[in-house]
């Protein structure tokens, strides 16, 4: 089971780490937290995502995003939620009247919990996610070389771990950052108002997107 060559895997990697680097609502949802509340906040965030791709990847081994690309209505549904949802996150931001790096910000940040739900929704209410598990992890399946589920399930989770490649340092490289933007708060405040139009800018674009 699961008899690849080598050139399958240099292929393989090579796509999920470029697919990986390229900007969209997690990365800039793991940059934001990060920013705001350091290393702990920033792997919540990250965390949250992997989740979240998780349950895609799993969906996409069971076959049910198959329904979501396939219904009009569901692929709807989940794509206005999505888009809503990215947009509220980004307006708190933008609509912040403080620097989110005061002492009394950091008081009132939010739990790793929370963080860590709200990076979960960010990946799962993204149906362009699921689509694209479904379009690209087929690729991959070798005839002969394992249950079909298991394959795509596989493949699913190889690229989650492709992503702390490229995630782990940006979570790192973002939580020396917050400690500049602690020492100069309005620096801190423009950077927040910055990542929240990134939020609503991805929200509309998803909204406006089609399967």
């Amino acid at each position: 089971m699961f008899d690849y060559s080598l050139m399958h895997w240099t292929t393989f990697f090579s796509a999920a780490l470029l697919l990986n680097i390229s900007p969209g609502p997690d990365m800039a949802f793991i940059l934001g937290q990060t920013a705001k509340g350091g290393k702990s906040a920033g792997l919540a965030a990250m965390f949250g995502i992997w989740s979240g791709a998780f349950v895609h990847a799993l969906m996409a081994a069971l076959g049910l995003s198959a329904v979501l690309a396939s219904s009009a209505t569901a692929f709807a549904v989940v794509k206005w939620a999505g888009a809503a949802y990215l947009i509220w996150l980004g307006l708190q931001s933008l609509c912040s009247k403080s620097s989110p790096f005061t002492a009394e910000a950091a008081h009132c940040a939010l739990s790793q919990g929370k963080i860590w739900r709200q990076g979960l929704l960010v990946s799962v209410m993204n149906p362009k996610v699921a689509v694209f598990f479904l379009a690209f992890l087929p690729q991959f399946v070798v005839h002969g070389a394992g249950p079909i589920a298991a394959q795509l399930f596989l493949h699913g989770v190889l690229i989650i771990a492709v992503a702390g490649l490229v995630e782990l340092p940006l979570v790192y490289l973002g939580a020396r950052l917050s400690v500049y933007f602690r020492r100069h708060p309005a620096v801190g405040l423009w950077l927040d108002r910055t990542m929240g139009g990134v939020l609503v800018a991805l929200g509309a674009r998803l909204a406006a997107s089609e399967r």
